[in-house]
């Protein structure tokens, strides 16, 4: 007799860089009024210094979310600000500040909500500089990971290593790349991700790619190739979301968009409408 699994019940969250402009209170409410029941966060628009966010904000931004019916789901845009970090520099000062930066925003990832996860995209703080090889800074990016692993995990962190196209860095471009580093490191708390914009160097179909990376894949960020807001293209989410019913997929489904010349509302409202009616089709 054939089991009939009931299908994945996919979370839909997104990242609030669209509303930076407004008070973190009122993207809450926008982003639940549309639906969505979580919130990535860009700590970039927290303040200018992410660091600087003192425990009573922290405190007040994980009430506010909290009050408003959100979840916390992690940060990404990690280096953005303050200027003049990066993390595969051959500038060993340079290189060890970037790194206390970071081990420093896992603090900041766990004050703001339990579990969440670390979005480690940053291409400008990541790609080659000052000389290095591919190689080399690759080593610096393993080795910095490394590092701030067991901080990760004991703080309930998880650092997602985002795979980026030659386009925006050549550090670790692939999913076949970015599971390398997660082995090599060993560590639950570094894995990986699957962002539909960043795909532009994959040359197997998405849907055999989440298939296969699936137990390391802990987050997904959904928008066009172009960066777009899905829908606005003609990037087929279908097959994404039957690939991701069909490993029982957990995480979250994050929209991230790069179309801030349209309405955020008008975003975030479209965008659940149009991913939510894929995710059923998916699974008809």
């Amino acid at each position: 007799q054939t089991v009939k699994f009931m299908p994945t019940v996919f979370r839909h969250a997104m990242c609030n860089e669209a509303f930076k402009d407004r008070p973190f209170v009122d993207q809450c409410r926008a982003l639940r009024g549309a639906g969505y029941e979580g919130i990535e966060i860009a700590p970039f628009t927290l303040t200018a210094d992410p660091l600087d966010v003192s425990p009573a904000e922290r405190r007040g931004y994980r009430e506010i979310m909290a009050g408003e019916g959100l979840t916390f789901v992690g940060l990404h845009w990690l280096l953005v600000t303050p200027l003049n970090l990066h993390v595969t520099t051959p500038d060993a000062a340079l290189r060890e500040r970037s790194w206390q930066y970071v081990w420093n925003l896992v603090d900041l990832c766990a004050d703001l909500g339990d579990n969440g996860i670390m979005v480690f995209g940053s291409p400008d703080q990541r790609k080659t500089t000052g000389g290095a090889t591919v190689a080399e800074a690759t080593r610096y990016f393993v080795d910095g990971l490394a590092r701030i692993a067991p901080h990760a995990g004991n703080c309930g962190v998880t650092v997602l290593v985002e795979p980026l196209p030659l386009c925006l860095a050549n550090v670790v471009r692939t999913l076949a790349e970015s599971a390398a580093v997660i082995n090599e490191i060993g560590n639950p708390a570094i894995q990986t991700m699957f962002d539909v914009h960043n795909t532009a160097d994959e040359t197997e179909p998405h849907e055999q790619l989440i298939e296969r990376y699936g137990p390391q894949i802990r987050h997904v960020h959904v928008n066009e190739m172009d960066g777009g807001c899905p829908g606005a293209g003609d990037y087929d989410f279908v097959p994404m979301f039957r690939a991701l019913d069909r490993i029982n997929y957990q995480g979250w489904i994050s929209l991230e968009v790069f179309d801030f010349e349209t309405s955020p509302d008008k975003i975030a409202n479209d965008s659940i409408t149009y991913l939510k009616r894929k995710a059923e089709e998916a699974q008809a």
